[in-house]
């Protein structure tokens, strides 16, 4: 919540305050660097992308506070650098809380000055790019690829050996169907979390209500207490208006790596003899309007954890198998995204 509120103070420090700003989307967080000590942290940040449209980027960072005043942060201080991205609308109340009322208006675009700006600013136009030709890619517009295809066909064909009485397979306790890993939530939504500027829920709230929810799903599907890796990418799709309902669902989508492999062979544990396994929890998240029965998609977030344990979840429905696709997606732009930082940073 303190992130996301760091954020909206940077939002308002540019735009004035002629333009109320809300959150559309954060940027995948990740921890670089676990505390293992108690201490204090500095949490900082800058709008670093804006162009004169509607919306801005704004990277933050959270570090340990050094004990020295005026020291440099070093690299290994710092914990993580999330970066969310704010929307300005118009300084006026929504006529009804529901209703897509609100019109995006201009922001200011940044000058720049510096190096270290420009390196920022070309750093978020790669972002915003990026983001462009991914969904362009999306199960909803493109069919799954040939190798998704294969592992689709293998999982089908070993849940069939599950079943058969002739054949002696019989499905490993460490394997677990996807629709016996969900958990559900639903609040009312209470005026004491609501944005200062108007009657819509804080984004930070709706983002701690989405992980703790996760966090407890990760914990029942491993019995063992998970470890936070990171979010991905995640976008508010609508708002939440004070007095609505919000549902969460969450669901665990993919475990690294698949049950089984293309071939129909089972996969050999994510970490070599240690037992663990990276899961990913998708939350699923809709408003109800109380008053009038409507409800709507308020965004999709995808957690990923570290767990003492080899399992491996295994769909069974074909919108369960596309759940498991695009996680499965997730996890493999994450992996070259890392190997690519690794490449990058031994230059």
């Amino acid at each position: 919540m303190d992130l996301d509120a760091l954020s909206g103070v940077i939002a308002y420090k540019h735009t004035g305050e002629s333009v109320t700003t809300v959150t559309a989307a954060v940027d995948r967080i990740t921890i670089d660097n676990p505390l293992d000590e108690i201490c204090d942290l500095e949490l900082s940040g800058q709008v670093t992308f804006a162009t004169g449209r509607s919306s801005m980027e704004i990277s933050l960072q959270v570090a340990r506070v050094l004990p020295e005043e005026g020291q440099k942060v070093r690299k290994e201080d710092v914990l993580m650098t999330p970066i969310y991205k704010e929307v300005g609308e118009p300084s006026f109340p929504n006529e009804h809380p529901l209703k897509d009322s609100s019109r995006p208006v201009a922001i200011s675009p940044l000058r720049i000055e510096t190096e270290e700006e420009r390196r920022l600013f070309n750093l978020g136009e790669k972002n915003s790019n990026a983001k462009k030709a991914l969904a362009k890619t999306a199960l909803l517009k493109q069919t799954p690829n040939d190798q998704e295809s294969d592992l689709i066909h293998a999982m089908w064909l070993k849940q069939l050996e599950y079943h058969d009485p002739n054949v002696s397979t019989q499905k490993p306790d460490n394997v677990i169907y996807m629709d016996q890993t969900r958990l559900q939530s639903s609040q009312i939504m209470q005026p004491q979390y609501r944005n200062r500027h108007n009657f819509m829920i804080f984004g930070g709230f709706l983002l701690k209500q989405t992980f703790e929810l996760a966090f407890c799903c990760a914990a029942s599907f491993s019995h063992s207490r998970p470890t936070f890796i990171s979010l991905d990418p995640s976008t508010f799709e609508n708002p939440v208006p004070v007095g609505s309902v919000l549902y969460l669902t969450a669901t665990v989508a993919y475990t690294d790596p698949p049950s089984v492999s293309p071939k129909g062979e089972p996969e050999p544990s994510p970490i070599k003899g240690l037992g663990k396994s990276r899961i990913q929890v998708r939350i699923d998240s809709k408003v109800r309007d109380v008053e009038h029965g409507k409800a709507k998609p308020t965004g999709q977030f995808n957690y990923t954890f570290l767990v003492d344990r080899d399992l491996k979840v295994m769909p069974r429905t074909y919108s369960e198998f596309m759940i498991w696709v695009d996680a499965k997606r997730r996890a493999e732009r994450v992996s070259a995204s890392s190997i690519g930082d690794s490449i990058s940073a031994s230059r």
